[in-house]
């Protein structure tokens, strides 16, 4: 079992059910943060005096104030603590249930767990670390599928290089071009035209600007 665990998370209630939650695991050491900017001194400071976390709960979202922040996100904080401690072990906490930016967090940043708020997510939430603990991944039913190898569709950096593209106003004619001019292919206007349609059958995104609010809503852009 972990000894020394980092929770970051801005909701007070939410931090007194995690950590409630958390001490019938018998943690030696459990420290929290309100704010990303807050938990990555605390990690540093931990790396430093040679006593480093050994797992991060993190929600993504964390509400904006008066206060400004480096880090704005549990993404971006997660990725940062990754980068300077490989080892890290991650769980992600949070009410997003979107299977590609689930997929997005396991497959690019390799998180640990992901578990869905929710009435019961708590004990969920124990379980995870156990599983966790014990070198084995978790992932809540509601998002199960995130890493199943049955999708019809799985998006790579050519889609997303497309969704940019397209989110600076480009028309598909113009994103033909720039393609061609950089060596990119398919640079087709008709295969651009494809997989624009099948991106937006897959984000069930009723026109272009749609399309590019979901994927910006799950982070791919």
């Amino acid at each position: 079992m972990f000894t020394k665990v980092l929770i970051a998370e801005d909701m007070d209630d939410i931090n007194t059910g995690v950590l409630t939650a958390l001490s019938e695991l018998e943690i030696a050491t459990i420290d929290q943060a309100q704010y990303c900017d807050d938990a990555d001194l605390k990690a540093k400071k931990a790396l430093k005096d040679n006593e480093p976390y050994e797992l991060l709960i993190t929600d993504l979202s964390f509400v904006k104030d008066h206060r400004k922040q480096k880090l704005a996100s549990g993404e971006e904080l997660l990725v940062k603590l990754k980068t300077a401690q490989p080892q890290l072990k991650v769980i992600v906490y949070s009410v997003e249930d979107k299977q590609q930016r689930v997929r997005k967090l396991f497959n690019q940043y390799n998180i640990d767990a992901y578990v869905c708020k929710g009435r019961k997510s708590l004990k969920e939430l124990v379980k995870a670390i156990k599983t966790v603990s014990q070198g084995k991944k978790h992932l809540s039913p509601k998002v199960q599928n995130a890493l199943s190898n049955k999708n019809d569709m799985e998006i790579d950096d050519y889609d997303i290089g497309l969704l940019k593209l397209l989110s600076k106003g480009m028309s598909q004619d113009e994103i033909a071009i720039d393609l061609k001019g950089r060596s990119i292919s398919p640079n087709s206007l008709s295969s651009i035209e494809k997989r624009l349609s099948k991106l937006k059958i897959y984000f069930k995104a009723n026109n272009a600007i749609h399309l590019i609010a979901n994927a910006k809503d799950l982070g791919l852009i």
